[in-house]
């Protein structure tokens, strides 16, 4: 994947939250925390969300098909 389609792939994420409304009250959600995570082996963005109409909180899992093992290993060793 190009960084170009990194970017695309990324703004798509952004476009489901944003058109996503709060189940509590209907209102917007504003992205909080973004965090990539291994679930059973396959690499996630987490986005953790928050309503800005009434404070409740979601978060957003997406497939990360751009992230690799090295990819992994970079972000951790970039972490310490």
């Amino acid at each position: 994947m190009t960084l170009r389609d990194i970017m695309k792939y990324i703004e798509s994420e952004y476009k489901v939250i944003n058109h996503t409304p709060c189940e509590i009250c209907g209102g917007d959600y504003l992205t909080e925390d973004i965090q990539i995570a291994l679930i059973d082996d396959i690499p996630y963005d987490l986005c953790a969300c928050v309503c800005s109409h009434c404070g409740h909180e979601k978060i957003f899992e997406f497939s990360a098909p751009f992230i690799n093992e090295n990819g992994m290993k970079k972000i951790r060793n970039n972490l310490n």
